[in-house]
């Protein structure tokens, strides 16, 4: 009897167990097999995506975000990483918190996703989300407030996508990227106008909006 096909969050899981209390980035590659790009989509925007603290790794992470989308575009089948990148070792505790941080989401979305409108997995499926990957990801290394967590989201969504073979989730991401375009936009023209008290009051307001005014 054939055992059950792990869900994304358990995949994701699996990338980080095993002895030690480090693991190498060239580790996590060889485990993502044939689902390379997706899954890494989703490991390399999970840390911004988030609603919780994450100095420090958008850049960085916007930097191998955009290699990987370049690498779609030009029809690579397997990612590729420089070799000082696949040295680098991170914490299996930390990366597994992140991951669970985000199994909420993860398990909400393991309802809806499934294969279909296969499209993306096609040459020039692969080109489109290359260059959406790559828009994000610049928006995600340029240091504007407000700007990492929605063009994050695009990629995790597109990382999604790819993993599970869905092209319906594929064309929403697309949408999301608008949004996340037009909202970057907002940013710059309330930074150009009002400063950045002007930013500060819309993440207090869109904190309010999603996790309710504080109690008096």
């Amino acid at each position: 009897m054939e055992s059950p096909e792990k869900t994304l969050s358990e995949n994701l899981l699996s990338l980080v167990e095993g002895p030690g209390e480090t693991i190498s980035i060239r580790t996590m590659v060889e485990r993502v097999g044939d689902k390379g790009f997706g899954i890494l989509l989703i490991m390399l925007s999970l840390p911004s995506a988030l609603p919780v603290p994450a100095p420090g790794y958008s850049t960085p992470f916007g930097i191998m975000l955009v290699l990987l989308g370049v690498q779609m575009m030009i029809g690579r089948v397997t990612p590729w990483l420089p070799e000082k990148v696949l040295r680098r070792e991170v914490s299996r505790e930390s990366s597994g918190k992140l991951i669970r941080s985000a199994n909420r989401f993860l398990h909400f979305a393991e309802k809806f996703v499934r294969p279909r409108m296969r499209w993306i997995n096609l040459r020039g499926g692969r080109i489109f989300l290359g260059s959406i990957v790559c828009c994000m990801a610049c928006l995600m290394i340029l240091p504007i407030p407000l700007t990492n967590t929605a063009p994050a989201m695009v990629i995790f969504l597109i990382g999604v996508a790819l993993s599970e073979d869905d092209g319906l989730v594929a064309i929403a991401s697309f949408a999301l990227g608008i949004l996340a375009a037009a909202f970057y936009v907002y940013i710059i023209y309330l930074l150009a106008t009002v400063g950045m008290d002007g930013v500060i009051q819309l993440k207090e307001w869109i904190k309010e909006l999603i996790f309710g005014a504080p109690e008096a």
